[in-house]
């Protein structure tokens, strides 16, 4: 048997985890009307959104834990320059460098576990 009062505590516990949720949700939206893309706060935003993606990709690739610590550094790095180039070719598109940077990684990966590399 399952006790109702329980039952009745989740509900009521999703219903104010929901609520909070939208209720930043709606304020974000009701604050980005009022927020200039193109201001200097934005684009300070941009560049430590940028620095802390270059510090964590530089964390990734020179300090790697688990099962990446096992790869030779050359891959690593050779896909990471294959996703700086498909960034600037894509015109700072992150989704081509990404995926473009990640097919490099596994294809030497891949041919280095075969023996040809």
């Amino acid at each position: 048997m399952t006790d109702v009062s329980f039952i009745g505590g989740l509900w009521g516990l999703l219903i104010l985890v929901s609520l909070s949720t939208y209720i930043w949700r709606a304020s974000g939206v009701v604050i980005a009307a009022r927020i200039n893309p193109d201001g200097a706060l934005s684009q300070w935003f941009n560049c430590v959104a940028y620095g802390m993606l270059a510090g964590l990709i530089s964390r990734i690739m020179l300090m790697p834990i688990g099962i990446l610590a096992e790869t030779p550094l050359a891959d690593r790095l050779a896909a990471l320059a294959a996703g700086f180039v498909l960034f600037w070719v894509f015109k700072r598109h992150m989704l081509p460098a990404t995926l473009g940077a990640t097919a490099v990684f596994l294809a030497l990966t891949t041919l280095r576990s075969f023996g040809y590399l």
